[in-house]
């Protein structure tokens, strides 16, 4: 699993790198197929933003979460993570 780290008017540091590599290895548990992740981290006015596509083998998923807080929205983009990918492994079990 490729994670490439991006930021929009925003430094990405070391710890904040560090912090993403580990809510995203929770992602890699749940299913294997998981080829390449782009996370955009965004800041906006008041507002933090964090973007992420993950491709994993027959499709590709996005998710976006905003709070005040940056590691907040993190942990809330890899929530809503967690649950499509879940879905998406269901939907391939049933066939």
């Amino acid at each position: 699993m490729q994670i490439n780290l991006s930021g929009h008017h925003v430094e990405v540091t070391s710890s904040l790198r560090k912090y993403v590599d580990s809510k995203f290895s929770k992602l890699e548990r749940h299913f294997d197929h998981i080829n390449n992740i782009h996370v955009v981290l965004t800041v906006e006015k008041l507002n933090q933003k964090a973007e992420a596509n993950i491709h994993i083998n027959g499709g590709e998923v996005f998710a976006s979460a905003v709070n005040g807080d940056m590691y907040a929205s993190i942990d809330t983009l890899v929530d809503k993570l967690d649950r499509q990918i879940l879905k998406y492994k269901g939907k391939i079990a049933q066939h």
